[in-house]
Order: C-alpha cells, then sequence, then structure tokens
C-alpha cells in the first residue's frame, strides 16, 4: 500500500508535468516520451529533465518550489564557512547529489535539485545518525557546489570539478544536427555528468585517440583511451554513474535513450573553433552490467595531412600518385580495422579533388566529410548497398568512384565493370598482404583475367607506434645474429640506427604518434601473368619480391633502421 506521502509526492510529479506544459517549457508529447523514459531508466522525472532533455535547471527549480511549496534556497548567497564539515563527504555528495549545507537542533537540512531524492535524505541521515529535511535548490549552482566541494576532497571529484574549464578551443557540441549547438562554455556550469563527458572528449582528442571506452560492469565502471593503436585506461568513475553517463552520451548522439536492449549507432559532432569539427561515430552495446558506449574519433583533418606526412618510401609514395593520375583502373588498399586504409583513400581523394573532376564515394559510414566530393551514406535496410551505390554512381557521369569496401561478387564485378570503361575507382579489401588481396577477389568468383586487366595498383598497410624522439636510446642489447633472422641485411645494419623505447615526459611509454609501414605493389605484366596462370598468395608474393616490391616486414624494417620505429613494433604490425 502507497504511504500518503508517496501518493502526495506522485500527484505533485502529475501537477508538475501540467504545469510544464502550461507555461510553454515542454510539449504534452515531450512530457509523456519524459516520463516513459524517465520509467524507463528508473530516475524520476525531474532528474530526467534535468540530466537527459536539459531543461533550464533555474526555472525547473521554480516549477517545483510552486508545486511543492518549499521555498528555493539560494546557494549563491550562502556562507560556505557555515557547512557541516564533518558531513562533508565527496563521494557521497557525488553519489547522491546532494550537499548537507546546515544543522539546527537534531536536524540536518540537505540540498537537493530533485524532490523525490529521497534516498539522498536516506543516506544522509543514517551517516550523520540525525533527521534530515529537504532544502530545494537550482541544480546548475548545486552541481557547482558539489564540484567545488569535491575537488576540495581529492579523488575523483577533482578530475569532475576541472571539466569544461579549458580556455584553449572555443567548443560547441553539435547533437546530431550543423545547426543545434550545445556550447560548451556553458556546460561548464552544469551537471557534473555534462562536463565529465566534454571532458572526456577533449581530453581524447588533444591526446590524439582514435577511440574512447565507456565500460560498466558489477563493480566498477572505467574509461579507457585508443592511443597510438594500444588501449589504456584514463578514468575510473564511480560505477553508479553508469546510467547517466550512457544516457548523456545517448542523447548527444540522437541514439533512443528508452531503448537499451540492443545495439544502437549514433554520430556527435564536437566543434573545436569556427574552422575546426571533430565527428564522432558512436555505437552502444548492451552488456551483462549496463551499455557499453565506444566512439570512435573522426578527425577530418587526418585527410588533409598531405600524402608526404603518411610515412610511405619514396618509390612507394610515387607508385600511388602515378596510379592516382591514371584516367582509369582500380586501387585496392588492405588491411586490419584500425590500420589506416581510410586515410590512405581520402587522401588519395584529396589529391584528385579538383573542380574538373566528378567524384562519388559509397561509404558505410562516411566517416569524413570533404567538400567537392558526392558522399554516400549507404543503406543495406532500404535497398541501398554497395553494388547498387555503385550502379547508380555509373549513370552520374563519374570520373572517381570510391567504395568503402568490397564484400561480395556483386560489388567486385561492378566495381570492375567501371575500371574497365574509362573510371578510376578506389576501394578496400580486408585481407593481411597484397597477394591475398588479390586471392580474395578470385575466391569471390571475380574472374583472373579481370583482376589482371583492371586492378592496377595494390597497397597494403599497417600502423606502427613512433619512437619518441626526446628519449629513444641506442638498442644495444640485441645481438647481429637475432637481427638478421628477424629480416635484416648487412648492408643494412652497417648503416642502421636502431632505437628502443624509453619513456619521458613527452611520451610516458617511449611512443608518440604513428607511422604508415606499407607493402605498395604494382600489378605489373609479370604480376599479372601469375594471376592469369593461377597463381596461389605465396606464388604472387614471391612475384612481387622478384619485381622489386618490398613486403610489410621489409618496410617495417626500414622504419626501424631510420630510428622511426622499435624492433617491438617491426614485430608486432607485421606478424600475422
Amino acid at each position: 500500500m502507497n504511504s500518503p506521502v508517496s501518493q502526495e509526492i506522485r500527484s505533485t510529479i502529475k501537477g508538475l508535468a501540467g504545469r510544464l506544459i502550461n507555461e510553454g517549457v515542454l510539449t504534452a508529447e515531450q512530457v509523456r516520451d519524459a516520463e516513459q523514459g524517465a520509467k524507463s531508466m528508473r530516475v524520476s522525472l525531474i532528474r530526467y529533465l534535468i540530466d537527459t532533455l536539459d531543461v533550464d535547471s533555474r526555472e525547473l527549480a521554480e516549477m517545483a518550489s510552486a508545486e511543492f511549496g518549499v521555498p528555493v534556497f539560494d546557494l549563491n548567497a550562502m556562507n560556505r564557512e557555515m557547512l557541516p564539515e564533518q558531513q562533508i563527504d565527496g563521494e557521497m555528495m557525488l553519489k547522491q547529489h546532494a550537499v548537507p549545507l546546515f544543522r539546527r537542533g537534531n536536524r540536518l537540512f540537505v540540498a537537493v535539485s530533485d524532490p523525490m531524492n529521497l534516498g539522498a535524505l536516506d543516506e544522509f541521515k543514517f551517516a550523520a545518525g540525525i533527521n534530515t529535511d529537504a532544502v530545494l535548490v537550482d541544480d546548475e549552482a548545486l552541481s557547482a557546489l558539489i564540484s567545488d566541494l569535491a575537488e576540495q576532497a581529492g579523488g575523483f571529484g577533482h578530475d569532475m570539478a576541472s571539466l569544461g574549464a579549458d580556455g584553449e578551443y572555443d567548443l560547441e557540441i553539435i547533437d546530431g544536427s550543423v545547426d543545434e549547438y550545445e556550447d560548451v562554455r556553458d556546460a561548464a556550469d552544469d551537471t557534473p555528468i555534462v562536463r565529465f563527458v566534454n571532458k572526456v572528449l577533449l581530453d581524447a582528442i588533444k591526446q590524439g585517440a582514435s577511440d574512447i571506452h565507456f565500460e560498466p560492469y558489477e563493480k566498477d565502471y572505467r574509461v579507457r583511451f585508443r592511443t597510438d593503436g594500444i588501449l589504456r585506461e584514463v578514468v575510473k568513475p564511480p560505477r553508479n554513474l553508469a546510467p547517466r553517463l550512457a544516457a548523456r552520451l545517448k542523447v548527444m548522439s540522437q541514439m533512443d535513450i528508452s531503448e537499451r536492449r540492443v545495439p544502437q549507432d549514433g554520430r556527435i559532432q564536437m566543434k573545436l573553433s569556427k574552422k575546426r569539427a571533430i565527428d564522432f561515430r558512436v555505437n552502444s552495446l548492451p552488456t551483462m552490467y549496463g551499455e557499453k558506449i565506444v566512439l570512435r574519433i573522426l578527425d577530418p583533418t587526418s585527410a588533409q595531412m598531405g600524402i608526404d606526412a603518411l610515412g610511405y618510401e619514396e618509390e612507394q609514395q610515387a607508385l600511388y600518385v602515378e596510379a592516382l593520375k591514371k584516367p582509369q583502373g582500380m586501387i585496392l588498399v588492405t588491411g586490419p580495422t584500425g590500420s589506416g586504409k581510410t586515410v590512405s583513400l581520402y587522401t588519395g581523394l584529396g589529391i584528385l579533388n579538383e573542380p574538373e573532376r566528378n567524384i562519388s564515394t559509397a561509404e558505410d559510414p562516411v566517416e569524413i566529410n570533404m567538400p567537392g566530393i558526392n558522399q554516400v551514406l549507404v543503406n543495406p535496410k532500404v535497398g541501398l548497398n554497395f553494388a547498387e551505390a555503385l550502379r547508380s554512381f555509373l549513370r552520374q557521369d563519374p570520373d572517381v568512384i570510391m567504395v568503402g569496401e568490397i564484400r561480395d561478387l556483386e560489388t567486385a564485378e561492378i566495381g570492375i565493370k567501371a575500371a574497365q570503361t574509362g573510371h578510376l575507382v578506389l576501394s578496400t579489401v580486408h585481407t593481411n598482404s597484397a597477394a591475398e588481396t588479390v586471392t580474395r577477389l578470385l575466391n569471390m568468383g571475380v574472374p583472373a583475367f579481370n583482376i589482371a586487366a583492371s586492378v592496377t595498383l595494390i597497397i597494403a598497410q599497417r600502423l606502427a607506434r613512433r619512437l619518441c624522439s626526446h628519449c629513444a636510446e641506442p638498442e644495444t642489447t640485441v645481438p647481429q645474429e637475432a637481427l638478421l633472422e628477424l629480416g635484416f641485411t648487412t648492408y643494412q645494419l652497417s648503416s642502421a640506427t636502431i632505437k628502443r623505447p624509453v619513456g619521458c615526459g613527452h611520451c610516458k611509454d617511449g611512443y608518440k604518434g604513428r607511422v604508415g609501414i606499407y607493402e605498395v605493389v604494382k600489378i605489373t605484366k609479370p604480376i599479372a601473368s601469375a594471376i592469369m596462370d593461377g597463381a596461389n598468395s605465396l606464388e604472387l608474393d614471391r612475384v612481387a619480391r622478384e619485381a622489386g616490391f618490398n613486403d610489410l616486414r621489409q618496410s617495417a624494417l626500414r622504419k626501424c633502421a631510420k630510428s622511426l620505429i622499435s624492433l617491438e613494433e617491426v614485430s608486432r604490425v607485421t606478424t600475422d
């Protein structure tokens, strides 16, 4: 049976919802959706409105005050020296989103922005050993006070208190649309959750991370960055924040926050300045202990670095540029996920992107927006797959076509047909080497003569961690026999400067940034003949070596001899 107090609260909340509608803050439909969202997230309506819909906290406090008959206490006029120090617990304040303000006799008055936050009153009552009463305050001011007090207490509160304080960038969060902005500097005065998420995204960009992982577990929660290809833990927020962090990220990426049973995809754009914006590709995944959310950072400036910055050897770069200048043919880039294929393709498109060319791309997803190029996001659910997009491109008077990936025979056949009829085609295939790319196409069912006649260049690639130039030291512990066994020649070792990682204030672990390792194979007449003769990948690899094209191991060893990468990285990126 419901108690009179709970019944009164429930009826008052309905009154608050009505006030939101009557005063034009939300529509009736938005209120119904909010009530459903709050129910699905197991939070109060007020908490949902503040955290998820970004309803103005001051306005909401005044409405709640009118509905509950409780005056709003002005935290800005409070003397912080009067706070009861014995009850100031940073972790408890963050967990309950409440602050004990003062004692009157045997009662402790606790500041809350949500009158339904009865759990906070109970927890502070238990900790203090006296009865508690709620004091209604503006959530924005409460969040700022919690951050300040938690910062003084240290720990995670310090991390949250510093969020949004960085003035290096003029930031805006663009929630899925270039017309809808959320000023991050305004968010610096918003809830700790908002500021924490913004700070994590900013830190990931500054550290050059490629991915951000928000991961809930049974008893803890962690955030990890993938930097230079390696995942590293950066912060461990309190476990109870998991639902609120997931909700915030899903709202930013325009996902359905009420749906937590199936994976979802979304997108966030963060505007760093008038000239620079960063996209985040977002995916949520239901796990046993909540939703794991991963963000892939898509920095459009990576496609504008220029081919000289990618790490090609001089002869490899010349082969790529030569293939790009041809009016027709197919260029294939291959490698595992995270090997830099997208940047290689976009760099090629950047070279080709001139007013006299019509360039169309079919991508899943569109990772980097490029002005002057017609980019199509494939959508298999409505019948727009890579093959269908290619068919349409051929009716669009194209000069250059880029297909995100060749996954099946239909896409391969249409791409090869385009490459044979006066179009330059660029695409990717998921294999480990140039030779394996040919055998993959053969296994799909593409005739050998079509491959030999259409494919002009194959690039296999990896990304290796670059040695920090400030602390790398000469490698003196590895005997020459081991180096020769690794693949070095005696001639290479006579002039090589091999170094190892150390670690310093610039890099922490001895590595700073990444550099590309490439196998670039031009389809010459001997290689084309081998393809026509049905050669397997080992035979094709041998013919490519005889033609003078370095494989990935040889290219990595050349980088190692120039002190760019370590012996450890040579083995890591070239051992399949």
